[in-house]
């Protein structure tokens, strides 16, 4: 079991080079960096990052075949490797709603054209010459020139079908941030991975947040999680959770840009069971209910500063 950061893309170019030193010293391996639309580019975070940092490794997440065609997305984990060979991590996605609304991009039905961007990254970074004639994505005739790369290549999934296609065709599954216990256990179910398949990540995503005063601990996350529970894919978690959420009325109030009556309506309860915050000792037991429900990373996200992110990992650290 592992435990890694993600970063949102969100933070100044020094809020970021701090939160990674941060990271670093207190032992985190992976840095996994997201990818939204108008927010700061992930490749170019990871470059800058692995020079800095000679033993961190990074993961690109979730880049959307919809906005990186799959070609290009291979490309660039492919030149990151060839500077910084086995430190790079390749995470496909169909996107956040919003960002593809913002660019008025659709996707209908998404299971095949994920796949196939599965099939063409699969082909390009085992040296092959892709053959991929898809009803949406083609690759064909032609190789990378920088020869075959071992990049793990992982899907970002919640739905059964994506979660099931993460399960035959990646070397990981990635599960949302803002998942309950429930629904992790859930979803890791609906990817049955053969077990002749050794080495598949079951990677999740999980809101952290630590402080002596509850209080604290939990205002820090109500925003991220108004923001993602508001999902209609979130419904199945939220029903596995026994958590009661106006979905609608929290969308209202984000798009209307009225944050504080978002973060009303997500109580202590939701927070306590779609996060990892509270008390020290209140954060170790749920990332260890986390990691019960199946998970081999979980990836502590939405720590906003570097002392948040020290709080966060000591607090991990001192009964590991």
């Amino acid at each position: 079991m592992s435990t890694s950061i993600s970063f949102d893309g969100r933070e100044p170019v020094e809020a970021v080079l701090a939160k990674a030193q941060a990271a670093v010293a207190a032992g985190v391996g992976t840095i996994w960096l997201a990818c939204h639309l108008f927010q700061r580019d992930p490749i170019v975070t990871a470059s800058v990052l692995l020079n800095r940092q000679p033993h961190l490794k990074v993961t690109l997440v979730a880049i959307s075949p919809y906005l990186v065609h799959p070609v290009h997305a291979a490309m660039a984990a492919a030149t990151i490797d060839e500077f910084f060979p086995g430190r790079v991590s390749l995470c496909l996605g169909v996107g956040a709603p919003g960002d593809l609304d913002n660019v008025a991009v659709q996707t209908p039905a998404p299971l095949g054209p994920m796949r196939e961007a599965l099939r063409i990254c699969r082909a390009l970074f085992s040296g092959e010459t892709v053959q991929v004639d898809g009803k949406r994505f083609t690759a064909t005739d032609r190789a990378l020139a920088s020869g075959p790369h071992e990049i793990p290549l992982l899907l970002a999934a919640s739905g059964p079908k994506m979660l099931r296609l993460a399960g035959t065709h990646a070397d990981g599954v990635l599960l949302s941030a803002g998942a309950s216990v429930g629904f992790v256990r859930w979803s890791l179910d609906q990817v049955a991975v053969d077990d002749s398949r050794k080495g598949f990540l079951r990677a999740g995503l999980v809101y952290g947040s630590v402080d002596d005063e509850q209080k604290t601990a939990f205002d820090r996350v109500r925003r991220v999680l108004a923001t993602t529970l508001r999902g209609a894919h979130h419904a199945r978690n939220l029903e596995l959770a026994g958590s009661h959420l106006d979905q609608g009325a929290i969308n209202e109030a984000i798009v209307s840009g009225k944050g504080e009556a978002a973060d009303d309506l997500i109580t202590d309860a939701i927070v306590q069971r779609h996060a990892a915050a509270g008390s020290p000792s209140a954060f170790r037991s749920r990332l260890t209910k986390y990691r019960a429900a199946g998970l081999d990373d979980t990836v502590l996200a939405s720590m906003r500063t570097p002392e948040q992110i020290t709080a966060v990992l000591s607090a991990l650290n001192a009964k590991t």
